[in-house]
């Protein structure tokens, strides 16, 4: 399985120069694929949401994405100007990486789709993931970004990683709920 993870995320992965920080990340996002269930083969076929149809978008395509959105956005700040905070790269990509690791256990096959599991009934994949890695000893930083990349994060202190990784989850994802719903302008 971290095999397979490498070779997903093998671009987003060489960005991150710590390389223990680098193999956690693989080691958390193989060790949620066994706790979930999944086959290696079946990860590029978990949608990225339940909540609204995906147009074929699944999960790594999404995680990718928000990843590498979230480091343009922290790149496109710092040069445009000089921030009065500093991104950790490396927690940035990891936690990019990271956030939607917890849908692994949130989401099951079962009965010819996908639907919310019974550990995603009882702790949607902001909680599950932030203890993923809690349990892997990551950084409380990369904890926070997991944790509070969605509504749980509201209100709540947060790293400017996290919010750059929020602002890019949701730059994916409100697109397609305003498509669904016929409120995108295309």
């Amino acid at each position: 399985m971290k095999t397979a993870i490498e070779k997903l995320f093998s671009v987003q992965l060489e960005k991150i120069a710590d390389s223990s920080l680098r193999s956690k990340v693989v080691e958390v996002w193989a060790g949620a694929a066994r706790q979930g269930g999944w086959t290696s083969d079946q990860l590029t076929q978990i949608p990225f949401t339940l909540l609204t149809e995906t147009n074929g978008v699944n999960l790594i395509q999404h995680t990718v994405a928000v990843t590498e959105g979230a480091v343009g956005l922290a790149k496109a700040i710092e040069a445009a100007c000089t921030p009065p905070f500093r991104v950790n790269f490396d927690w940035l990509v990891a936690g990019g990486l990271l956030h939607d690791v917890g849908k692994l256990l949130e989401i099951e096959f079962a009965e010819g789709g996908y639907r919310k599991s019974y550990n995603g009934k009882c702790a949607r994949h902001p909680i599950s993931g932030a203890i993923l890695a809690a349990k892997a000893d990551l950084p409380e930083e990369i904890v926070n970004i997991i944790a509070c990349h969605a509504s749980e994060g509201d209100g709540r202190p947060q790293r400017v990683e996290t919010v750059l990784v929020h602002q890019a989850d949701f730059a994916t994802f409100n697109p397609m709920v305003m498509l669904s719903k016929g409120l995108l302008i295309i």
